[in-house]
């Protein structure tokens, strides 16, 4: 192998799979690669949709979310309305897109007031009109919109808890969906009965749309049950808030709604697609690999473990 494949040669072949792999993983070319206008209609999430009649509003919120609102405003340009994209760093306006800066991982006033411009602008849509929602890393904590009797205070205070408790993803997750009117369908709920398509940059693994930015535009299979056992589980339910385990405890007795679930309504008139995530990425460096002459192995896509 010494003769074949110098240090030098083999430093080159490693930069060019992981140039590859980053590459799939842009947003504003996955944004670009996934939606279009052609011939009066937007080809979006494997759908069309008329173009003339109604308005396309645009939200876009996470890590990402600046590159992504970028990018389908290029694609759209006078067709798209209006929008907003919320996001963890300060950031250039985007156009006619508002840019708006929250925190990231426990959620701030400032995203308080986005999830309240973002809750507006879905309201205030009509059967026509299109809601384009942009998800990547980060959008759950960038959004908090706490459901009646719940503070940001006890929304911050519970989100450190189960951090520093090292909950996943998906107990973090089910926690804060049954404690805001966005999380777990509850934008795509605002927004009915337009038309809804959303794209997502995925940071979770296994890509579960219901749970990659708490799933605000998709059915949430999880329950008030299941939160209140994920504070249980982590040791924090004594520490949590007493209006955030009034609230799981009387949705678990029925006293509250649910969040929307799969077969509701609702979702008839929505549609959602992956178009990043770490498949893809890997997928791309692999194809990289073969490409320099390198027989790659992918062991898993799904490693998960203790940060520390």
């Amino acid at each position: 192998m010494s003769g074949r494949w110098s240090r030098a040669r083999l430093r080159r072949a490693a930069q060019s799979i992981l140039t590859e792999a980053l590459a799939a993983a842009d947003p504003g070319t996955l944004v670009r690669r996934s939606l279009r206008i052609r011939r009066g209609e937007l080809e979006a999430a494997g759908m069309r949709f008329p173009t003339k009649g109604g308005r396309i509003v645009l939200v876009a919120a996470g890590k990402a979310a600046v590159p992504m609102a970028r990018a389908a405003e290029q694609v759209l340009g006078p067709h798209l309305s209006e929008g907003m994209a919320v996001t963890s760093s300060e950031a250039d306006s985007v156009g006619g897109v508002r840019v708006r800066t929250a925190s990231h991982p426990v959620p701030d006033a400032r995203g308080r007031a986005a999830a309240r411009e973002a809750e507006k602008l879905a309201q205030g849509l009509g059967r026509e009109d299109l809601l384009l929602v942009l998800l990547s890393g980060g959008a759950s904590a960038l959004l908090p919109a706490p459901a009646g009797g719940i503070t940001l205070r006890d929304k911050q205070r519970t989100t450190g808890l189960l951090l520093r408790a090292g909950a996943t993803i998906h107990e973090l997750n089910a926690v804060r969906k049954h404690l805001s009117r966005l999380k777990g369908g509850g934008l795509a709920a605002a927004a009915a009965p337009a038309r809804v398509i959303t794209l997502i940059l995925s940071d979770v693994v296994g890509d579960d749309p219901s749970t990659i930015a708490s799933g605000p535009t998709v059915p949430d299979p999880t329950t008030f049950a299941e939160a209140l056992a994920a504070l249980a589980r982590r040791g924090v339910a004594s520490r949590a808030p007493k209006a955030v385990i009034t609230r799981l405890e009387a949705g678990a007795r029925g006293e509250a709604p649910e969040t929307p679930k799969p077969g509701a309504r609702l979702f008839r008139r929505t549609a959602t697609r992956i178009v990043g995530s770490n498949s893809l990425s890997i997928a791309a460096a692999a194809r990289e690999a073969r490409r320099q002459g390198l027989r790659p192995l992918v062991l898993t896509t799904r490693l998960e473990g203790e940060a520390r």
